[in-house]
């Protein structure tokens, strides 16, 4: 495993994207268990895109315009449908100290699909691991699900550090109904940016 795979990985998995929001949004919004539970969830949804790496599906999206652009804008709708989940204060972000198990699903479900629907992830997995695979490797497909399973790993570490440490100042927000709706509004926001974001990508 190369220092450069690993300094590469960490950099890609913490800086703030999709998945990090959504994590710190389950945080603050549900607590620890939540955010745990968000970064298991963001890490799950990125088993599809290895497994279509590996199949093959990911370079027929890579290359076809029309599968690329139905995935980006699946995952650009979900992305505006949290945002209105977030003003609305429903669903996996919904600030609520009862136990439910639906919301527990809700959350789960959530993360998968923020990942699932993200057609950068499956591109990452045909362009960028690769490159650390040697030309003359032996079993190139045990080398590629060893990368893919660092990769995985870390951003489920980072995810709910991330997530545990916007837990852990959940108490000295959610007291004030004015911090409430300015967080609302934030991660609506930042729901829709990243949403536009993703409509801008390209192949």
């Amino acid at each position: 495993m190369s220092i450069e795979f690993l300094l590469t990985t960490l950099i890609i998995v913490a800086s703030p994207g999709t998945g990090v929001v959504y994590t710190l949004a389950a945080g603050l919004s549900r607590g620890g268990r939540a955010s745990v539970l968000a970064a298991f969830a963001c890490t799950l949804g990125i088993v599809p895109h290895l497994i279509a790496a590996l199949t093959g599906l990911a370079a027929l999206l890579h290359t076809s315009a029309l599968a690329f652009e139905i995935v980006k804008y699946a995952g650009v709708a979900y992305l505006l449908y949290m945002a209105w989940q977030s003003l609305r204060e429903h669903g996996a972000l919904k600030v609520d100290d009862k136990a439910d198990p639906r919301s527990a699903r809700q959350v789960l479900v959530d993360g998968v699909l923020i990942n699932v629907l993200n057609p950068k992830l499956s591109i990452f997995f045909v362009a960028f691991l690769p490159q650390f695979i040697a030309p003359n490797e032996p079993h190139v497909l045990t080398r590629m699900l060893e990368l893919s399973g660092v990769f995985m790993l870390a951003t489920f570490v980072i995810f709910a550090i991330y997530g545990l440490c916007a837990a852990a100042v959940r108490d000295k927000m959610t007291g004030s109904p004015r911090v409430m709706t300015w967080m609302r509004r934030s991660f609506a926001a930042a729901f829709v940016m990243l949403g536009a974001k993703l409509a801008l990508t390209e192949r």
